[in-house]
């Protein structure tokens, strides 16, 4: 049995198939990355959260020692807590934005996989001036 194999000559098919297969591959590379920054931007915001807390407990001291970068600085109780709220605020900017960024890039993938959308994705929580309308409409 005798087989011929053209070496250097792709099928257009074979061309079309590797390059939606690096697609897909590269989109869901994204999609990981995206998920691993979100799970490192919330555990910062926990250790900030939980800084906040002890902060807020602590009424004896009136300056606390802050890591900024590779040094320590001692402030004010007021001063840190500002910081350390407006960091806060940042971090949970930074990780909504970056779960708005990730749905459309789900979506792509699931095209590029040719599967329909994910069902309830797209959902958003009600936000407090509509409980505030479902609550006087139940009363």
């Amino acid at each position: 049995m005798d087989t011929k194999v053209n070496k250097g000559h792709e099928d257009k098919g074979d061309g079309h198939l590797l390059q939606l297969l690096y697609e897909m591959e590269a989109a869901a590379e994204e999609i990981l990355s995206d998920k691993q920054q979100i799970i490192d931007l919330d555990r910062k915001r926990q250790k900030t959260r939980e800084a906040i807390r002890v902060l807020s407990k602590d009424k004896k001291s009136g300056k606390h020692w802050v890591c900024a970068g590779n040094m320590f600085l001692k402030l004010p109780a007021d001063n840190t807590k500002t910081i350390l709220n407006h960091d806060f605020n940042q971090l949970d900017l930074e990780i909504g934005e970056m779960r708005r960024n990730l749905k459309p890039k789900v979506n792509k993938l699931r095209d590029l996989e040719m599967k329909d959308d994910a069902k309830g994705f797209n959902l958003t929580p009600l936000s407090r001036s509509d409980m505030k309308l479902i609550d006087d409409y139940c009363d």
